[in-house]
């Protein structure tokens, strides 16, 4: 599956969750819709689900990360975050 393939099937299933809702991808990564398109962002290390800092999917190689995406494409899991609420409010 390419970047493209992925982010493309990540956003259709985003798209139809409310606002503030992640994809949680891994244990260490989330995804969410920002009304334009899907972002990526990392979970805090301290274990409190927190969400930390965004990256650009693009610059990892999607093969280091297979296993856990197909995991997630068998069994979606999604949490509202009232956090990524105020991202979103903050940058709107």
């Amino acid at each position: 599956m390419t970047h493209e393939e992925f982010e493309a099937h990540v956003a259709m299933l985003l798209r139809d969750q409310p606002r503030g809702t992640t994809a949680d991808l891994t244990d260490f990564a989330a995804a969410y819709w920002d009304g334009e398109r899907v972002r990526y962002v990392f979970l805090h290390e301290d274990g409190q689900d927190a969400l930390d800092e965004e990256f650009d999917l693009t610059d990892y190689r999607l093969d280091q990360w297979e296993a856990n995406f197909a995991v997630w494409f068998a069994e979606p899991r999604y949490s509202l975050r009232p956090e990524l609420l105020h991202w979103l409010k903050a940058g709107a």
